[in-house]
């Protein structure tokens, strides 16, 4: 049973629209926003919380995911479109936005990971996004945010996850900690950096491996280069001078999946 909502001053409506706007309130409250009655279902799937549903009026929502989010414990409520829509992030509103608990990982629980990507200094939403869609395509074991990185749980990151969001392990932490930690378990980190002593990545085994993509514009910073074990290069004949920060993470992660070169 759904309890109506009619005023934007709701203290839910509030608290929706300060979680989608803020990083700082979602990092405090442990929680996040999402949209959509596909992204509800791939929440429930994967086992985290889910607090509050707030469904419009005219959404075409499946009664089966609701009735799933209910019995999880979510509270719904109900209203009318143009009052969702103050609390959507995109033009065209899906009807359904509920907030829920943030999944981020711990970096300890990669104990024992095989292929990970580690992330520095990544600005943009959308390429975050498909980082974490692709590493999901190509079943990393997760992905490491270091110095600088974006808000994984922002609307526009985790919309652009298609749902990975919620199946692929996310932890934060400090470039340093980062590489000791990798250097603990036995995985290599090889930073992908247009540096001369850069090898192409078809001479590295990344069969098991951690690899580091940079910031957009800057790259990889000097002391990520330095804490890496080497440093990699994606071979390319034509004339453009680099490739997106996303396009080149998939790149990477497609040769870690299948194994990469061979060892020099």
């Amino acid at each position: 049973m759904s309890t109506r909502i009619e005023s934007r001053e709701n203290a839910l409506v509030k608290r929706l629209a300060k979680l989608s706007a803020d990083r700082k309130f979602r990092r405090e409250t442990g929680e996040m926003v999402c949209e959509g009655g596909k992204m509800l279902g791939e929440a429930l799937a994967s086992g985290v919380t889910v607090h509050a549903v707030l469904v419009a009026d005219d959404a075409l929502v499946s009664t089966a995911v609701l009735h799933s989010a209910e019995q999880a414990g979510a509270k719904l409520y109900s209203c009318p479109p143009a009052l969702l829509a103050k609390v959507s992030n995109v033009k065209t509103p899906q009807g359904v936005v509920f907030s829920c608990t943030r999944p981020m990982a711990e970096l300890e629980s990669f104990a024992g990971a095989r292929r990970l990507m580690v992330l520095e200094g990544l600005q943009d939403p959308g390429n975050l996004g498909t980082i974490m869609r692709t590493a999901d395509a190509f079943a990393l074991d997760g992905i490491i945010l270091c110095e600088g990185c974006v808000d994984p749980t922002s609307p526009k990151v985790v919309r652009a996850t298609m749902g990975a969001a919620f199946r692929l392990p996310i932890a934060a932490a400090g470039i340093e900690e980062t590489a000791a930690f990798l250097h603990r378990q036995g995985l290599p980190l090889y930073a992908a950096a247009l540096g001369a002593d850069s090898v192409p990545v078809t001479q590295v085994d990344l069969h098991r491996a951690a690899v580091l993509i940079g910031n957009e514009g800057r790259g990889v910073s000097k002391k990520a280069a330095a804490l890496s074990d080497r440093q990699i290069i994606i071979p390319m004949e034509g004339r453009a001078e680099s490739l997106n920060a996303s396009v080149a993470a998939s790149i990477l992660m497609y040769e870690m999946s299948r194994g990469g070169g061979e060892a020099i």
